[in-house]
């Protein structure tokens, strides 16, 4: 399965925006926004040059994209499912997004990034309903209720993500119990219940995929 390897803080800077993908750094003095460093490659007159229709699109597409963690065909292809549900496209991108597992495993604070909550998937100890899941794409339904294996329970990396939950709880669309790590996925959030997505134009997005 193809992956990105490269380092991470590089897209933040290219986005200007912090997106969270190693965790607690984001949070610290050394995230790369907080020292406000400039995007990789660009020099002093790039600031000066106006950006076309076509490269606020992509920006737009490339911010959600590495927000979510996901490459290109996968990105595609969620947008493609979402144009074929009833509703405005740009709007069911998102909720489809916010239904992922990986997403919802790092929602519950299990992982301190989506990176972490997809290895987490991948290695067999996250439970959806009872049964182990291994698929970090794996869309959620109302209702569902995803549980770390109970032999996983121990494992530091998981305990550790888990503090967040004392400083900040979770979202009110998932319900999670620490003490046995278990949770549930109450409802799909609307877009406005994300702010994360505060930030995020998915019209463009259409658009982009529209030309």
């Amino acid at each position: 399965m193809a992956r990105y390897i490269g380092p991470q803080c590089r897209y933040c800077r290219t986005e200007k925006t912090r997106l969270f993908l190693k965790g607690d750094r984001c949070k610290s003095a050394k995230c790369p926004i907080t020292q406000k460093k400039g995007a990789p490659g660009k020099g002093p007159r790039d600031r000066f040059k106006k950006m076309t229709d076509y490269g606020m699109q992509l920006r737009e597409k490339q911010k959600l994209k590495r927000l979510y963690g996901m490459l290109e065909k996968q990105f595609y292809l969620t947008f493609r499912e979402a144009d074929r549900l009833p509703g405005k496209t740009g709007e069911e991108l998102l909720m489809l997004l916010e239904r992922r597992l990986d997403n919802v495993v790092y929602r519950m604070r299990f992982a301190s990034s989506r990176k972490q909550a997809r290895q987490l998937i991948s290695h067999g100890h996250i439970q959806v309903n009872g049964k182990k899941v291994t698929i970090p794409s794996y869309i959620l339904r109302e209702g569902d209720e995803i549980t770390v294996k109970k032999q996983s329970q121990k494992m530091v990396v998981i305990k550790e993500a888990l503090k967040e939950y004392s400083k900040a709880g979770v979202y009110p669309w998932i319900q999670l119990d620490p003490d046995t790590m278990k949770g549930t996925f109450l409802a799909v959030p609307r877009r406005n219940e994300v702010s994360e997505l505060a930030d995020i134009n998915e019209q463009l997005i259409v658009e982009l995929y529209s030309r």
